[in-house]
């Protein structure tokens, strides 16, 4: 279950908090709505719960607060918005880096892309994604690690009716099988159609805390739905009625033969209906009005059904089809087998929360006259234990809805059925935690997207030209010739690259937080700096290794093998090279990670020969690789031992390249950055 106790949004400026002081309870093997208007604060209450946003409160997630999880995406799966993926990552490759992240079998991801409906789109771009799929994707994504917690925010915003109503079927689904489930909305009938227990928010403040029943009661509009061929004579009819006898009746037209009664009951319309001889189709109580887009989908249903079709049997004309309906007010539906199984379902641990309450009591937005409800063919009234909203002529709404264009991928076969939606199949054994996961998860996400490809192609070319020019002007030393590294350029392209792709390693996850749940808003972990720091070292030498080889190569058919040998000093030479660039990936890394941003990674590179540079030379007063000289030799006599191996040389040049006026302003921009890193890390634990 969920408790949040005191969750107060931090105020801006002079401005009053969005939200003060809510407290609330959802339990387990239920659905709760929080309900409120545009700026009423409700996806504010989902992020101070989940830590996204700082604040005051605490929420607690079957007892322990979030940053007290070791593995939080297993507790909750959250859909807040849009998919915070890269939109030029594919579906299926975003879903298979969440399961590197999560330490899931890459199976996982095609579990779910089947149980959303998403197979024929795997391959799809995120950018490509229509509204309805990115929210499937975002469902798919909340449900990977088979959590135990459901935190969705307007889950079913810019869908259309039947995908809406499939959604709500997953949710209802989750909740029977003992998981708690939270979603805000804005639609009191939404509210009323799904939830269990409502909990409204008005501007900022929890004003009512409601089960279903109690919100239908006191916060939706009741009246009495009515569908008669006669329409327009009985709504003038009970009007003249209701003006004689000094009643407040309002009768409301809502197209074709079709009328909403407030202030009414369905025995006096029915009894008016009786006495001036009109047949009536249809008579039942409702609470809530049904909105613009169910009217309209009841209007395209009556006209499509004043439409004889030969090709569908079993649909005559609009007289014959409702000749069968029955006059009498609906059967209740307290006694739905539902209700028990729900509550045989329930976790064992959640025993001691009130149970749920009897259908025939949380019945939310309508009661259906009995001939409408019983239809097996409708894949709303078996969506959902707690779903009995009006369906009249659904059937032919469903069968229409079910002929979608052939490039938008179906719904499971389940909804179209009748039966709850199918989740994901339980994860039963969990990982063991395993140091190489963020390595992984590292790769998937660098070699998911075009960029590093790009980078490195353009690197290399733009490195092998420069060497070319280089060349033809003369009078370039032949280790920077190799290095494509003018005097006059602050850094070759090598490193560029290598300190660019090192920045868009974390940049990214601000940019694109697909962790953000797991890791809070600033994904701080140490294990996922080391996987960021490994993998742009490794991207650094191989980028440095294949610039040089292009070079070589370009240089040797266009001049000649005169200016492609190799030097004499040139373990010295390679190891500095080397350690130059993969200090600007790692540049690029934490400067990122501290910054929050790409571009401040590179010009945090950019800066240390700008800036570092001149600083450390004026600082050493000259060359001082001379000092480097012996120094293997001085730390032996000082140690008392003898180097392995020829293990000097790798010493004396390891000693070269730090006390070159590059190297030493790289190595303290590093100590900087990752001292910088560290404080922030473990300043963000302490708060």
């Amino acid at each position: 279950m969920i408790q949040a106790i005191g969750l107060t949004s931090t105020p801006r400026k002079e401005h009053p908090p969005a939200v003060d002081d809510v407290s609330f309870e959802a339990h387990s093997g239920r659905v709760t709505a929080l309900l409120g208007t545009p700026g009423a604060g409700r996806t504010t209450v989902l992020r101070l719960m989940l830590e996204l946003q700082k604040g005051r409160g605490i929420t607690y997630f079957r007892g322990r607060p979030l940053h007290r999880i070791a593995h939080p995406n297993r507790e909750v799966g959250v859909l807040l918005g849009e998919v915070p993926g890269h939109p030029a990552r594919t579906v299926r490759g975003h879903l298979r880096m969440l399961c590197a992240a999560a330490g899931l079998p890459v199976r996982r991801a095609d579990e779910v892309l089947e149980v959303v409906g998403l197979v024929s789109l795997r391959e799809a771009r995120l950018s490509t994604l229509s509204r309805g799929m990115d929210r499937r994707l975002g469902l798919a994504c909340a449900l990977l690690s088979d959590p135990h917690t459901l935190v969705l925010d307007e889950p079913t915003h810019g869908l259309s009716v039947r995908e809406g109503r499939w959604l709500h079927g997953i949710m209802r689904a989750h909740a029977t099988q003992g998981g708690t489930v939270l979603f805000t909305t804005g639609d009191p009938k939404e509210a009323a159609r799904i939830a269990d227990r409502v909990l409204t928010l008005e501007q900022g403040r929890l004003v009512a805390d409601q089960d279903v029943a109690d919100f239908s009661r006191t916060r939706l509009r009741p009246r009495v739905a009515v569908r008669t061929p006669h329409a327009a004579r009985l709504g003038a009819l009970l009007t003249k009625e209701a003006r004689t006898a000094r009643r407040s009746v309002e009768v409301v037209r809502e197209g074709g033969n079709r009328l909403s009664v407030y202030g009414s009951t369905c025995a006096e319309v029915g009894e008016t209906a009786f006495r001036h001889g009109i047949l009536v189709h249809q008579l039942a109580d409702e609470i809530g009005d049904m909105g613009p887009t169910a009217a309209a989908t009841a209007a395209a249903t009556e006209t499509a059904a004043a439409t004889p079709t030969p090709s569908r049997p079993g649909e005559g004309e609009p007289g014959e089809a409702d000749s069968g309906d029955s006059v009498e007010e609906p059967q209740g539906v307290g006694d739905d087998p539902g209700a028990a199984t729900q509550e045989r379902r329930m976790s064992p641990a959640d025993s001691s929360t009130p149970s749920t309450p009897p259908v025939a009591h949380r019945s939310p937005v309508s009661h259906t006259n009995l001939a409408d409800s019983a239809d097996p063919a409708d894949p709303i009234a078996h969506s959902s234990p707690t779903d009995h909203t009006d369906h009249t002529n659904t059937t032919d709404a469903s069968r229409r809805l079910s002929h979608q264009p052939p490039h938008l991928p179906r719904l499971p076969r389940s909804v179209e059925a009748g039966a709850l939606p199918p989740l994901p199949p339980p994860i039963t054994v969990r990982p063991a935690p395993n140091p190489l996961r963020p390595v992984l998860y590292e790769l998937r996400r660098a070699t998911g997207v075009g960029t590093g490809y790009v980078t490195a192609v353009v690197v290399i070319v733009v490195s092998a030209v420069m060497a070319v020019v280089l060349a033809g002007m003369g009078h370039t030393p032949q280790p920077r010739l190799l290095a494509a590294w003018p005097r006059e350029v602050p850094l070759p392209p090598a490193a560029v690259g290598a300190g660019l792709l090192g920045a868009i390693a974390f940049g990214d996850e601000f940019r694109y937080p697909a962790l953000a749940v797991d890791r809070g808003p600033v994904p701080r972990r140490l294990g996922l700096l080391a996987a960021k720091l490994l993998v742009s070292a490794v991207t650094g030498l191989l980028l440095a290794l294949f610039t040089v080889g292009c070079d070589l190569e370009v240089l040797y058919l266009l001049h000649g093998p005169e200016l492609t040998s190799v030097p004499g000093a040139w373990l010295p030479l390679g190891a500095s090279w080397l350690g130059f660039v993969v200090g600007c990936a790692w540049a690029g890394v934490l400067a990122a990670g501290v910054f929050r941003s790409t571009s401040a990674g590179l010009a945090a590179v950019v800066a240390v020969p700008l800036l570092v540079v001149p600083l450390v030379q004026k600082a050493l007063q000259g060359s001082a690789v001379r000092h480097a000289i012996g120094f293997p030799m001085r730390l032996r006599e000082l140690v008392l031992t003898q180097w392995p191996f020829g293990g000097d040389r790798y010493v004396e040049a390891a000693a070269q390249v730090i006390v070159q006026p590059e190297g030493g302003a790289l190595l303290l921009s590093l100590t900087a950055l990752l001292g910088a890193y560290l404080f922030t890390t473990v300043r963000s634990r302490v708060r």
